[in-house]
């Protein structure tokens, strides 16, 4: 005859196994694979009226030229900064727009500053990033549009685009979780000015890729480092740009979409570089 310790045991046992089984049955049902074999999650709420054919987990946005119009103020500062080297250096041809879209656009600083630098065939020293703004190395350089940026933010401060609140506010209401991926170090600052932060516990910018040693764009790592904080499958969430790089960054993950918003990189440019999607307003991306 069995003891009761025996009888325990074996209770226990079955008990054990069947709390494992249902346990499997729960997370089979609540994970999948897409038709691109990315792990996703069955009870995503996102619905994108351009991409019907599943729901999608979270959102991770750039930030400059998605949330809010800062990338104008970027290129305003960028503009002012090269130009006023160039000219000081009789640098030719002259800074212009299309300058920031090809070397500049959503990069880390000082990557943008080496980049159009060796546009030119200018090499300069890297310096530290504590060089005084206007020092003439890499960090002087990329720490005078920093101050230039700050300035104007300051002075003018800064609203985010309507369409973009309204897809914020629809994601809130349905339970998405969302985070900002920036290569901006100063993302925490424009957020706040822009009276939306508190939408976003997650915000992977310059500061944080710096500090953690994260490659920043075009590598996909400081996405996928934000859908890792978030606690959802790369294959869940929509990487939203609007910048080449970005963009880039998105379509070299495994996320389940990349999304442009055109403001003024070019769609045909945006699908080019890997956007599944295109849009010119993020109001776009609610259903």
């Amino acid at each position: 005859m069995d003891s009761p310790h025996s009888r325990v045991t074996s209770i226990g046992s079955a008990v054990g196994a069947n709390l494992v089984r249902v346990a499997g049955t729960l997370l089979a049902t609540r994970l999948a694979k897409d038709e691109g074999g990315r792990v996703t999650t069955t009870d995503n709420a996102w619905v994108i009226p351009q991409a019907t054919e599943r729901r999608y987990g979270a959102a991770l946005f750039d930030l400059d030229g998605v949330l809010t119009p800062t990338a104008e103020v970027h290129m305003r500062a960028w503009n002012r900064m090269f130009s006023d080297y160039f000219e000081a250096h009789h640098v030719s041809p002259a800074y212009t727009d299309d300058d920031y879209f090809a070397y500049v656009d959503g990069k880390p600083r000082y990557d943008g500053v080496r980049a159009c630098l060796a546009s030119r065939g200018i090499t300069l020293p890297e310096g530290d990033p504590t060089d005084a703004a206007g020092t003439e190395t890499v960090c002087g350089l990329g720490n005078a549009k920093n101050d230039m940026f700050a300035k104007v933010l300051r002075d003018e401060g800064i609203a985010p685009y309507a369409g973009s609140v309204a897809l914020i506010d629809h994601l809130k209401e349905a339970g998405v979780p969302m985070a900002v991926v920036s290569s901006s170090r100063n993302a925490p600052e424009v957020l706040a000015a822009a009276g939306i932060d508190h939408h976003f516990e997650i915000v992977v910018d310059g500061a944080v890729a710096a500090r953690d040693r994260i490659p920043g764009k075009p590598a996909p790592d400081t996405y996928q480092h934000a859908a890792q904080l978030l606690g959802v499958p790369e294959g869940d969430a929509v990487v939203v740009e609007d910048a080449i790089s970005g963009v880039q960054a998105g379509a070299a993950g495994d996320f389940g979409l990349v999304v442009g918003v055109d403001r003024g990189a070019g769609a045909d440019a945006l699908r080019a570089q890997g956007a599944d999607v295109v849009v010119a307003d993020l109001a776009e991306l609610i259903a």
